[in-house]
């Protein structure tokens, strides 16, 4: 009885697998448009971690500070732009202020250490495209901007790969 189980095992988990994969691809859409726009909007934050033992991560707590938000449209310089194109094309606003140490100990708990404030950079990305008389806007990732940034330029239509509900753009593709 025993090696029954051990046999069926390495067959059930491909099979789940595979069905859940056949799920997964069922239930993507496409859609090609030759009307769209990529944004990605770029962002610095300063966070500051509190800990009473910086060895276990569960016991640290993250405040954030001050952000500052920067909108790149089609990959073409914002005129508000301080610094960039970075390594990912994106150009990025001004520093947000520095938290004072008055403002971070305001916020420290007894017994909590303190960390060097840290600067977090964040981008996220989403498209607007036309889509059967409609206008659409969702989320994507880095390459479906990128790919809408090479395609501007000659207006070249895009076939775009939709997640669940079709409020995620996982890929593009230029035509």
């Amino acid at each position: 009885m025993i090696s029954l189980k051990t046999q069926h095992k390495p067959i059930r988990y491909p099979m789940i697998a595979l069905v859940s994969l056949a799920l997964g691809l069922a239930s993507c859409d496409q859609r090609t448009t030759s009307q769209y726009e990529a944004t990605a909007t770029v962002t610095y934050t300063w966070q500051v971690e509190y800990s009473i033992d910086s060895d276990k991560t569960n016991q640290i707590r993250r405040e954030k500070f001050a952000s500052t938000s920067l909108i790149n449209k089609n990959g073409e310089r914002p005129g508000e732009a301080v610094t960039g194109p970075d390594d990912r094309g994106l150009w990025y606003p001004a520093l947000p202020p520095r938290p004072t140490v008055d403002e971070i100990e305001a916020r420290q708990k007894p017994q909590e250490q303190i960390s060097q404030p840290e600067l977090l950079k964040d981008a996220d990305y989403t498209i607007t495209y036309e889509s059967e008389g409609q206008t659409i806007n969702a989320s994507t990732n880095y390459d479906v901007y990128r790919t809408v940034v090479k395609a501007l330029p000659n207006q070249r239509p895009l076939e775009l790969t939709l997640g669940v509900d079709d409020k995620f753009v996982q890929k593009a593709d230029i035509k």
